[in-house]
């Protein structure tokens, strides 16, 4: 397992340990002080367990499990993976954050930060996905399947 796969997986990891603290939080205000979470409380979560730790899992054992890039592939490339990498981590950082802060005033810098983050995780998912298409191909597999092989 190389570096870049285990960043993703550690990442993954922190994510998900913030995520279960913060739902231990939220689960502790609603069942015990009687308060609801809000739906800003409930992204939040829902986006450091779901993005956070799903997808950054995902993202870090399909890196790790995909084909080689082909010798003559000229779209993937390891520094692009690195960057979806920091464009990806920051984002969901920050937009954790800014909606477990709660609702700020409509069009206010808690909005705006929650929507350049949004898309700041739709760019970084795009670069990752863009870079890893040409991996996403049969090896042998195609093959056996020529011969009747089911799988």
């Amino acid at each position: 397992m190389f570096s870049t796969v285990r960043r993703f997986i550690k990442t993954a990891i922190l994510f998900l340990f913030v995520g279960l603290a913060y739902g231990a939080s939220l689960l502790y205000r609603r069942e015990i002080l009687g308060i609801w979470p809000s739906p800003h409380q409930v992204s939040a979560h829902a986006h450091v367990v779901g993005i956070g730790f799903v997808m950054f899992l995902i993202l870090g054992v399909a890196l790790w499990l995909f084909p080689r890039p082909a010798k003559h592939d000229d779209r993937y490339r390891p520094e692009r993976i690195g960057i979806a990498w920091w464009i990806l981590a920051p984002a969901t950082a920050t937009r954790f954050v800014a909606e477990a802060a709660g609702p700020g005033a409509p069009g206010g810098w808690l909005g705006w930060t929650i929507l350049v983050a949004g898309l700041a995780q739709i760019t970084g998912l795009a670069l990752y996905f863009h870079t890893m298409w040409p991996r996403i191909r049969p090896v042998g597999s195609h093959l056996r399947e020529e011969k009747g092989e089911k799988f």
